[in-house]
């Protein structure tokens, strides 16, 4: 493959001016979100029922809705959140009465961490299996490691929980049912990998979260295994007396490589959004089982910030997506190609 200059690519003024778009692009996505989602939540149910007892009198219950800020129009209260949000602060929660952003940080350690294995499952055992099937499309193995995937597609995540509770924690005993286990603190940020106890808390959930994303992984490197060994430049480097080992490192992998980035990014801000269900069965302690407990609740600003937050990990996701894409293949063109 020629990796090459490609003519027309601008580098340095070029490559700053299309950050700035794509950062300015990000911004009107972020502002265009909040608009969504703060009308959206005004519209679903009302917290005064919920957060306000019947026993109050009128005068009490007036001022109540007052306090917190619910007295105000529409308009006023999405200015305000916008005001808020520009110098950093996302609204106080109705239930716990603190900052929202401050409640989502505190359980946000637990969910990445929670992702980031799941991802890291899934890249370690989806991506050799793929490229093993890739190479052997028609060896029995092959064959029913795709059929495997399919039901690794059609299984729900709260029955494959509910199984692996079963099997690994009541019958077997080998791993715990629930909770964070042992955690430390790295970087002012407490982490259940660093020791074991935490990690064997971890696996159960991690890999409830992951198997989809493995069958996901495993059926797009295969597929694009299989697209690349026909090319010339894998023919040519095989010519060349290449060992087959290193073929496959330097010239499929790093080409089947390129589009499973792009997916594997979303699959990350797709991993932190859904994990809701994995943190309610497991009790882990992390921000999905918070925004579960706050739409209950009718906690909007906790909800509102959830949200924000998870937009933002989407956002930076895709432009990091975008510039890994750029360094796999300099063949993209980011700005001025003909």
């Amino acid at each position: 493959m020629d990796t090459g200059r490609v003519p027309g690519l601008r580098r340095g003024p070029g490559l700053t001016l299309w950050l700035l778009r794509r950062v300015a692009q990000a911004a009107a996505v972020v502002l265009a979100m909040t608009l969504i989602v703060f009308v959206g939540l005004h519209a679903v149910g009302n917290p005064v029922d919920i957060l306000i007892g019947e026993d109050m009198n009128q005068a009490e219950r007036a001022a109540a809705i007052a306090r917190l800020g619910l007295d105000q129009p529409l308009w006023r209260q999405y200015l305000a959140f916008v005001d808020g949000a520009l110098h950093g602060q996302l609204g106080k929660s109705f239930v716990y009465q603190e900052d929202a952003i401050r409640l989502i940080l505190q359980r946000l350690p637990a969910t990445l961490e929670l992702a980031v294995m799941a991802l890291a499952l899934a890249v370690l055992i989806g991506v050799p299996l793929g490229t093993w099937a890739g190479m052997r499309p028609e060896h029995p193995l092959s064959k029913a490691l795709m059929a495997l995937s399919i039901v690794g597609f059609s299984l729900p995540a709260f029955w494959v929980a509910l199984m692996a509770i079963m099997v690994f924690a009541v019958q077997l005993g080998w791993l715990p049912a629930s909770g964070r286990g042992e955690t430390r603190v790295l970087f002012g940020i407490a982490w259940s990998w660093l020791t074991l106890d935490g990690l064997q808390h971890l696996l159960l959930p991690a890999f409830n979260l992951a198997l989809f994303k493995i069958s996901l992984v495993l059926r797009l490197t295969r597929a694009g295994v299989r697209e690349v060994l026909p090319q010339d430049f894998v023919k040519f480097a095989r010519a060349k007396g290449l060992s087959p080992s290193r073929v496959v490192l330097m010239h499929v992998l790093r080409n089947t490589l390129i589009p499973l980035v792009t997916v594997l990014g979303l699959v990350l801000g797709s991993t932190i959004a859904y994990a809701v269900v994995t943190e309610t069965i497991f009790a882990w302690p992390g921000a999905g089982k918070l925004i579960l407990d706050s739409i209950n609740a009718l906690d909007r600003p906790v909800v509102v910030a959830y949200l924000m937050v998870v937009v933002l990990i989407f956002v930076t996701l895709n432009l990091v997506v975008d510039l890994l894409y750029k360094l796999l293949d300099p063949r993209v063109r980011l700005e001025g190609a003909t």
